[in-house]
């Protein structure tokens, strides 16, 4: 909990930031590895295995607002939130590791087959629904926990600098030990499946490392507003629909590079193998920028270094699209360097600036009500990422994008290319115009903490 002034201890920052190291080790595989493993070693078409993912993320993003109002409606002597991390850790430790055990490896070969693609659509939705589910069940509290520990408007931005630099950390342990992971093995089925126990026990330890380590202030459970309601009163809070927009149009974006990458290394660069060498290149240099986003954030405000960062990637997505394919694959990876200080800047600021439209919310309606918020922002990002992943695996598709082949056609080979340039850098400059109209800087901030402190004072007389 935070002392009196708002400030929080080293332990309790890095108690509450090692969680992501797991969550974002899952968004990282799944958003990095996940499309590419269903198509090239699963064997599923590509459109089909975009049109899985995007179920699995539909229904996620439905089941999210339900966990948000259950945890800010619930009382504990553990909290309101770490009793659904707690309970969520482990079948989301056994879930990742089903999700990447190719089920041929049980059922024998030939599950690739035209006649099976029903049968391993079936199990794709399937299992990434329940993968999805306990994920949601211990990272929706997760995220309700960063306005509850503190009000303080820079001491938020630290604590998100803390679980962003470990995000970082869970990043490139998924984007630069996955692959080398599988490469292990002989053969790929038991690589992959020997990488998802892996990664999903380093999920469920840090999310009990979490519940063990971080103490919840005693906030009373939220009351009121029915479910339908509750959730629709959050569109009412201006600042909180523009950030959220911002949010995901840039999850969007980051989506389809993700998705993409492994596909552009291994048709266009020539390389699968590089990937293994520009993720960390991307990240390292990402992580490294994080603590530069934060002393920036403070001196020209947290929107500023959002949409510069937006901004610095959408450049580069151009760059790679101009000139990626025509030049060695140094130059990629040399533009992975500068692509990742735009990364950097965007890792912690949306964490940072969130709380500060619920604290809007707050003075307004009287009512803690951070679930709802955190439930709709992971709503609103997840059917970003299904329509992202659905549109990708279907164009890949429709341009006659063959799975496990060793090349692809001209055609294909473009739309892997628009998918890391001009598509992304769209929809990424899109994100920093929404983001400009955000109204919330730190004076307006400080007008908000000032109102609530006089409601909470009068609240105050009248109780006593």
């Amino acid at each position: 909990m935070a002392d009196q002034n708002g400030k929080l201890s080293i332990g309790v920052k890095l108690g509450f930031g090692v969680c992501d190291l797991g969550g974002n080790l899952f968004f990282t595989a799944t958003a990095f590895v996940l499309l590419n493993f269903l198509t090239d070693t699963v064997g599923m078409i590509a459109g089909l295995a975009g049109t899985a993912l995007m179920v699995g993320r539909i229904w996620d993003a439905f089941y999210d607002p339900i966990i948000g109002y259950a945890s800010d409606r619930t009382r504990t002597r553990w909290g309101r939130r770490r009793p659904y991390m707690f309970i969520g850790s482990i079948p989301l430790f056994i879930a990742m590791v089903l999700m990447f055990t190719n089920p041929a490896m049980f059922a024998g070969p030939g599950w690739e087959s035209a006649s099976n693609q029903t049968a391993l659509f079936a199990w794709a939705i399937i299992v990434y629904i329940i993968l999805c589910t306990t994920y949601s069940t211990v990272n929706i509290p997760y995220s309700s926990l960063t306005p509850e520990l503190t009000r303080d408007f820079n001491e938020r931005t630290s604590l998100n600098g803390y679980r962003f630099g470990f995000a970082g950390l869970g990043t490139l342990l998924g984007g630069g030990a996955a692959l080398p992971i599988v490469a292990l093995f002989a053969d790929k089925n038991v690589g992959f499946s020997v990488m998802g126990t892996i990664f999903g026990a380093v999920m469920m330890i840090t999310a009990l490392a979490t519940v063990f380590v971080v103490r919840e202030p005693d906030t009373p459970p939220a009351k009121g507003m029915g479910f339908v309601k509750n959730y629709l009163a959050v569109f009412k809070n201006r600042p909180y629909v523009f950030i959220l927009l911002a949010y995901v149009l840039h999850i969007m974006a980051i989506t389809i590079v993700s998705g993409i990458a492994i596909y552009y290394f291994k048709y266009i660069m020539g390389d699968e193998s590089k990937t293994g060498i520009a993720l960390p290149i991307l990240i390292v240099t990402a992580l490294l920028f994080i603590p530069v986003s934060v002393f920036l954030s403070k001196k020209t405000g947290k929107k500023f270094v959002y949409g510069a960062g937006m901004v610095i990637i959408a450049a580069i997505c151009m760059v790679l699209f101009i000139f990626g394919h025509r030049l060695d694959v140094s130059f990629t990876l040399g533009m992975m360097v500068v692509m990742g200080v735009g990364f950097g800047f965007t890792y912690a600021m949306p964490y940072a600036i969130v709380p500060d439209a619920i604290e809007y919310d707050y003075l307004t309606t009287g009512e803690r009500r951070e679930g709802a918020f955190y439930g709709i922002w992971t709503w609103a990002l997840k059917i970003g990422q299904a329509l992202s992943v659905f549109i990708m695996g279907w164009f890949l598709t429709l341009s006659g994008y063959v799975e496990k082949a060793a090349s692809q056609s001209d055609t294909a080979q473009l739309v892997i290319r628009l998918f890391l340039g001009p598509v992304p850098a769209a929809i990424f400059i899109l994100g920093a115009i929404v983001l400009y109209f955000y109204p919330i800087t730190e004076e307006k901030y400080g007008e908000i903490m000032a109102g609530i402190r006089k409601m909470e004072e009068s609240k105050g007389r009248a109780d006593g």
